[in-house]
């Protein structure tokens, strides 16, 4: 407990179950967590009660959209992180950590990814109002116009301004809560300690190539605990209660709707179009928006990463871990100042810059395209044309008969 304390000092009960659990392969239940917390730190629970805070958000069922949305709050450190959510369920859909998250073709392909992997796509995507996610309002937009002409003249991604990506906004005050406190102690101590520099290129470079797949991997656990664990019973919570992978991929046995695709009687019901994508399509909107070769895709320059490599190798290759981190950095560090050919490399990227020319790498939208219609009630999909909420009556009387069409799959 003490060292998953050190880690994750804002973890309540729940979360320490889980991190227990995955972290440690111990099954201890709920209430002898309480009673721990209660003997040993009565003055964290006090803190935790004080901070909950309600927020609202509404959507009509699975898929009907996507979040993304950036996270800055480690640039100090030179890392960025970007994050998509399927609101209605709960599931992380990526969580990527990098040294950039405002180049767009970087952002769009965390979506390409996804969309690949799943095999679908949502009826909108939504985020705020910055040029990184241009790529992907573009991509969605003709991904859906490629399965349904009939939604050509709208585009099918909604920006949320004045910080009413409610969604993101909850994601990134988890995240804060249950996984970057602990991390950011341990990033601030080779920063307070002056082991990194984030203006010293060479010290860049090494924490580059050293914590950015590590962070990754730990975020990628993170991220596969929160998608296989229920969260929290609320009795005021409208949404399905559960585990969010299985909500999101079997969303009728939660009683909910899934747009990703159209089910005979049931899409026509719904007036929902098939969301199915062909992955066709998908190699189609990424060759067309993505150059693989740019230079935001490579965490170091290529030669940076080989003489990196090379040094790391001579070390040993020793495992980066939450207490050898910084001590093979060091060591690392050391070796490549060391080495012949650091100063001509080091003079060579001194002004390297992975986001390359703002104006010639920058994904532009559709022109001529309008947003889709705003529904005065806060819903901000795609159903019924991104007015879906006009259909809650019908709703009510025909829930039961969707909800066995659904599945039975007809």
């Amino acid at each position: 407990m003490i060292e998953l304390r050190a880690m994750y000092p804002d973890a309540g009960a729940q979360e320490m179950v889980s991190l227990l659990f995955h972290e440690w392969d111990l099954c201890v239940t709920r209430s002898v967590v309480r009673q721990y917390f209660a003997m040993y730190e009565p003055e964290l629970v006090q803190q935790r009660k004080a901070r909950r805070l309600q927020r609202r958000f509404w959507a009509t069922g699975v898929n009907d959209i996507w979040a993304v949305g950036r996270h800055d709050k480690w640039l100090r450190f030179g890392l960025a992180l970007h994050t998509g959510i399927e609101p209605f369920s709960g599931r992380i859909l990526w969580m990527k950590i990098w040294h950039s998250n405002r180049n767009s073709q970087l952002i769009l392909s965390y979506y390409i990814e996804t969309v690949r992997n799943l095999g679908f796509i949502p009826l909108v995507t939504q985020s705020d109002p910055g040029t990184e996610n241009f790529g992907i309002a573009s991509a969605q937009t003709l991904l859906r116009q490629m399965l349904d002409p009939a939604l050509s003249g709208f585009i099918h991604h909604r920006w949320m301004h004045q910080k009413k990506n409610v969604t993101l906004g909850i994601a990134s005050s988890q995240l804060h809560r249950r996984f970057t406190t602990g991390f950011e102690l341990l990033l601030d101590k080779g920063v307070e300690s002056g082991w990194y520099d984030v203006g010293n290129t060479l010290q860049q470079m090494v924490f580059r190539w050293l914590f950015i797949p590590w962070l990754q991997e730990e975020l990628d656990a993170y991220v596969d605990r929160v998608n296989n664990t229920s969260k929290r019973c609320d009795r005021k919570k409208v949404l399905p209660h559960g585990i969010p992978s299985l909500i999101h991929t079997s969303a009728e046995d939660y009683g909910a709707l899934d747009f990703k695709v159209g089910l005979g009687s049931w899409a026509m019901l719904m007036q929902v179009k098939q969301v199915t994508v062909n992955p066709e399509f998908v190699d189609t909107v990424s060759q067309l928006y993505i150059n693989p070769d740019h230079p935001v895709f490579e965490v170091v320059p290529p030669a940076m990463n080989m003489l990196i490599s090379k040094c790391y190798n001579l070390l040993g290759c020793p495992p980066m871990t939450r207490h050898s981190a910084w001590d093979v950095y060091c060591h690392l560090v050391i070796r490549v100042q060391e080495h012949a050919e650091t100063p001509p490399l080091l003079a060579t990227i001194s002004d390297y810059s992975t986001d390359g020319d703002p104006e010639a790498n920058e994904l532009k939208l559709f022109p001529g395209l309008q947003d889709l219609p705003y529904n005065e009630t806060r819903y901000m999909g795609g159903v019924g044309g991104g007015t879906g909420l006009h259909m809650h009556v019908s709703l009510c009387v025909w829930w039961p008969l969707l909800t066995e069409l659904q599945r039975m799959n007809i």
